[in-house]
């Protein structure tokens, strides 16, 4: 068998708001609950189990490759719950997206701080484009 990712622990102040947020802005569903963990599973198959923490949590990053259809969908979620979007992980680009690699890509936080990112094309999928360099607004957007 080929090594693949199966699951991650995102550790959470609070991991029902935390799948939950996630799971609705992506389009997908909160899973059962299985012992401290509760599940949001991408299409996949890498599972997401989010766990409730009584401690610090440093904050991770995780991106999303998505088509663009899912795209516009979740930049409309996102806009809709006014979550604060960027065009790049150091947020000095708010209210916008990015067009890197000849695709699009956002950068949101989730309630327990860890940077989130929907992007439609792989890195380096375009070598002739620039990473995030190029930005565009997005209206409504705060």
């Amino acid at each position: 068998m080929a090594v693949q990712f199966n699951h991650t622990i995102v550790l959470s102040r609070n991991r029902e708001e935390s799948a939950a947020f996630l799971a609705g802005i992506l389009g997908l569903e909160v899973g059962e609950p299985y012992a401290v963990f509760l599940p949001v599973r991408t299409a996949n198959d890498v599972v997401l189990d989010f766990a409730t923490v009584d401690t610090e949590i440093p904050p991770q990053h995780y991106a999303f490759l998505v088509s663009e259809e899912e795209f516009d969908a979740i930049l409309e979620r996102l806009v809709g719950a006014g979550v604060p979007v960027f065009a790049d992980p150091q947020r000095e680009h708010r209210g916008r997206i990015n067009r890197g690699d000849g695709g699009r890509g956002v950068y949101f936080v989730d309630p327990s701080g860890h940077g989130m990112e929907a992007f439609t094309r792989p890195y380096g999928s375009d070598p002739d484009s620039p990473l995030n360099d190029v930005t565009e607004e997005v209206p409504g957007a705060c």
